[in-house]
């Protein structure tokens, strides 16, 4: 089951932050068809957030097609975003991705400067690509 957090500084905001949780959930095939997301309880308990924040995120994703909601038992995974050959190259990157950032701490790199030169990184490898 998915665990949701948020970012206070990110500007994104909360609904939005856990329908983005919900899209790379299902990308990276940790979130299947017929998994179930936590309840809007469960959700306002974890991440101190407002009932109707969740809500709007789940009917978001239900009218995206990517939930179902079942009134008394609770909102499902439809459909997933993961292409099965991308799926099975996603474990060995991850490890790889993890071998990355044990040397990124080793070198005395903070989070936020991790994730800086992650994205930088990312987004001029994007730019550069054809």
């Amino acid at each position: 089951m998915i665990e949701f957090h948020l970012d206070g500084r990110s500007g994104v905001a909360p609904y939005m932050q856990l329908i983005q949780q919900v899209r790379q959930a299902l990308r990276l095939g940790l979130l299947r068809e017929g998994d179930r997301l936590p309840t809007i309880k469960d959700v306002v308990a974890k991440v101190a957030i407002n009932p109707n924040t969740v809500l709007k995120a789940y009917r978001e994703l239900e009218y995206e097609g990517l939930v179902t909601a079942r009134p008394g038992v609770g909102t499902f995974v439809a459909r997933t975003l993961n292409d099965e050959a991308a799926g099975r190259a996603v474990e060995p990157l991850r490890e790889e991705l993890r071998a990355w950032l044990t040397r990124a701490k080793a070198a005395g790199l903070d989070p936020e400067s991790i994730e800086a030169l992650f994205a930088t990184t990312f987004r001029t490898q994007l730019q550069e690509s054809p």
